[in-house]
């Protein structure tokens, strides 16, 4: 409870609040500077902000040669801490846990319910951006690519998509996995589940396309990257 107290105060500044927001888009380390000019905000206080962030392990930081001479530079980028923020108490990575193991002990049946209940959850995600269904086949792909967009930032993904008309192919990156500490634990189930969910977003969309898997976080990767090939 005594850390709860402490990143609600933190988060409390609307000033900070934002710097956080703010980083979590950028996917890269942050300079004192660069968070200075972007709020326009004296290099002390943006010092300050990030202080405070990192203080609650909501940030970590390190020093670093730019390779352009002079004093080393202070880098800031998210911390790997999850903060979840309950009142009262919920424990849901658990429940997770719980719901997790439960499908893997039924086998074949339970791996075939994960990937369907997963598929129809982002089948949901994507619907729920689309106004009107009926409306999709006068849609153009840079309009589909928006809504992907907003629904995987609702989903909380932190996601970059770049659209290759010549190849006919869609690149995506993951930056932030909502199942990343389970998936870690579990790579072979939740890595499914979530493939699985990023299937049922693409196929609202883009009915025939094929999503191709290239590199997840449980391995190693500092993200999870994709490309979905558009049948044409």
């Amino acid at each position: 409870m005594e850390q709860v107290l402490k990143i609600t105060n933190v988060l409390a500044d609307p000033t900070r609040y934002e710097i956080y927001q703010y980083i979590t888009r950028k996917h890269k380390d942050v300079t004192v500077q660069e968070i200075a000019d972007a709020f326009n905000i004296h290099p002390n206080v943006a010092r300050l902000h990030l202080t405070k962030l990192e203080d609650v392990n909501m940030l970590v930081s390190e020093t670093k040669k730019t390779g352009k001479g002079g004093r080393p530079s202070r880098l800031y980028r998210l911390s790997d801490d999850v903060i979840q923020l309950h009142f009262p108490f919920r424990d849901y990575q658990l429940l997770s846990k719980i719901a997790i193991q439960t499908m893997m002990k039924l086998g074949e049946v339970g791996k075939q319910a994960l990937y369907e209940t997963g598929k129809a959850f982002g089948q949901e995600l994507v619907q729920n951006h689309v106004q009107n269904m009926h409306s999709l086949e006068q849609m153009s792909i840079e309009e589909k690519m928006e809504i992907l967009q907003k629904a995987a930032e609702a989903a909380g993904f932190y996601p970059e998509f770049h659209y290759n008309a010549e190849q006919g192919k869609i690149y995506f990156e993951i930056f932030n996995c909502p199942f990343k500490e389970i998936a870690f634990t579990y790579p072979d189930s939740v890595c499914y589940m979530h493939n699985a969910f990023l299937r049922g977003m693409l196929e609202v969309l883009f009915p025939d396309a094929e999503l191709v898997t290239e590199e997840i976080m449980p391995s190693g990767c500092n993200s999870c990257t994709y490309q979905a090939i558009l049948r044409k």
